[in-house]
């Protein structure tokens, strides 16, 4: 199993997830996250004063996969948050020792 973890612009959710929901992903968990890559930040004018914003507002999904969807999964979030312009967004796939639902204690692929 892996973890994938997605951090893509906020406007771009509702699309991963229609996306995720086509290739028959269930399940998925949503984090508004804050942060910078190589954007750096941005200025922005508030009532005529310019002030530096460091961290970028970006959206994380997570999503537990078994080995054989990682490649779909990844294409699937590649496409739907794509939008060519920078900031779109990284893929981070982690090695997943395991799952477990708690409400019935079924375990790894039963359990996702």
């Amino acid at each position: 199993m892996k973890k994938i973890e997605a951090i893509i612009k906020p406007f771009k959710l509702e699309d991963v997830k229609n996306a995720l929901n086509q290739i028959d992903i269930k399940g998925l968990t949503v984090s508004e996250v804050r942060g910078f890559g190589r954007q750096k930040g941005h200025k922005e004018i508030y009532r005529g004063a310019e002030y530096e914003v460091d961290f970028i507002s970006k959206v994380k999904v997570e999503i537990m996969v078994l080995d054989d969807a990682v490649d779909e999964v990844i294409l699937t979030i590649q496409e739907a948050a794509f939008t060519g312009e920078i900031g779109d967004g990284k893929i981070f796939i982690l090695p997943a020792e395991g799952a477990v639902r708690i409400r019935t204690g079924e375990r790894d692929k039963d359990a996702l």
